[in-house]
């Protein structure tokens, strides 16, 4: 059985223990990366193919005939065919669950990072602002108190779920959005009332053709002025041209976002322009913690030996 690896630099394997899945199968090829017109070619002998990102269209499917699992080493699996996937009978298997402390944690370090602007305070020391200040302490950002303040959250699965719980020890009030499959309930809020309500607004919801663009002009009208904005769920999520302009026009108190809508972004990306105002943008590593990483690495090793176990007669 041989295994490929087709872009592990994602994974940083060096500071991971990655024995198990060595000793999954007979024999593995481990690629930093692997660009589009160098997939064909990896994969073509490959029993087990694993990607992070490479994307895996029905071309090349139909031409990698040894192909027998794919292992997606993330949640998402967008960039997989699962159609010609299925058509070819080759399983895909994603990890889920293995970011549970490490994004929300990123995520509460971005709320509190907005509403005490201590990124400003510190880039302000050392300048060399303080020193010359006249008084003990420097006042020019305003710091909110997210005691008593409200956190919407949209999206609310284990991530949502552990970052409503860690704003209850903040004493924030919740509230949790209505599911976007229609369902009613007594305990979540229509998003008219999220909107209207929040301090703070974080997303935790997947991106479908239902939440494409969710965050757009008309959306952001509604919030309260001056509420914060937090991504780390998917770049697409947000109308990120829309968002620039309401931090610019003062209509958001702030955004902090983990993902853009195109990773890594161009230079001409509209939010890494340098006139727009308390906005933090982190290179989509809310989920990197080492042991982050290696539940990750783990349970790509747990769908291989499921898999090889459907093998056994």
């Amino acid at each position: 059985m041989r295994g490929v690896f087709l872009d592990a630099m994602t994974m940083k394997l060096g500071e991971l223990n990655i024995q198990s899945l060595k000793n999954s199968l007979d024999h593995w090829d481990f690629y930093e990366t692997t660009s589009a017109k160098q997939t064909a070619e990896r994969i073509a002998d490959a029993d087990v193919v694993i990607t992070n990102k490479v994307v895996l269209d029905r071309t090349l499917l139909e031409q990698a005939r040894s192909l027998k699992l794919i292992c997606v080493c993330a949640t998402g699996t967008n960039n997989i065919d699962l159609q010609a996937a299925q058509d070819s009978g080759i399983p895909v298997r994603n990890v889920q669950g293995y970011a549970g402390a490490s994004v929300p944690q990123h995520t509460l370090a971005l709320i509190l990072a907005l509403a005490s602007r201590w990124h400003h305070y510190h880039q302000d020391v050392m300048t060399g602002r303080w020193s010359q200040s006249e008084i003990f302490c420097l006042l020019d950002y305003p710091v909110v108190e997210l005691a008593g303040k409200t956190l919407g959250i949209i999206g609310y699965g284990e991530l949502g779920q552990r970052v409503a719980k860690l704003g209850e020890a903040l004493d924030m009030q919740i509230l949790v959005a209505e599911s976007f499959s229609g369902e009613k309930r007594a305990d979540r809020a229509p998003l008219a009332q999220l909107t209207k309500e929040s301090d703070v607004i974080s997303l935790h919801c997947p991106l479908t053709k239902q939440t494409e663009k969710l965050i757009d002009r008309d959306f952001i009208d509604s919030m309260k002025p001056g509420a914060l904005l937090i991504n780390t769920a998917r770049g697409g999520l947000v109308d990120e041209e829309a968002v620039a302009d309401a931090l610019r026009s003062g209509k958001l108190g702030g955004a902090a976002l983990d993902v853009l809508s195109e990773e890594p972004p161009p230079a001409s990306h509209p939010l890494l322009a340098t006139d727009i105002p308390n906005l933090i943008i982190t290179p989509h590593n809310a989920w990197i913690s080492r042991e982050s990483r290696q539940r990750l690495l783990d349970g790509v090793v747990n769908n291989i030996e499921a898999w090889k176990r459907t093998l056994t007669p």
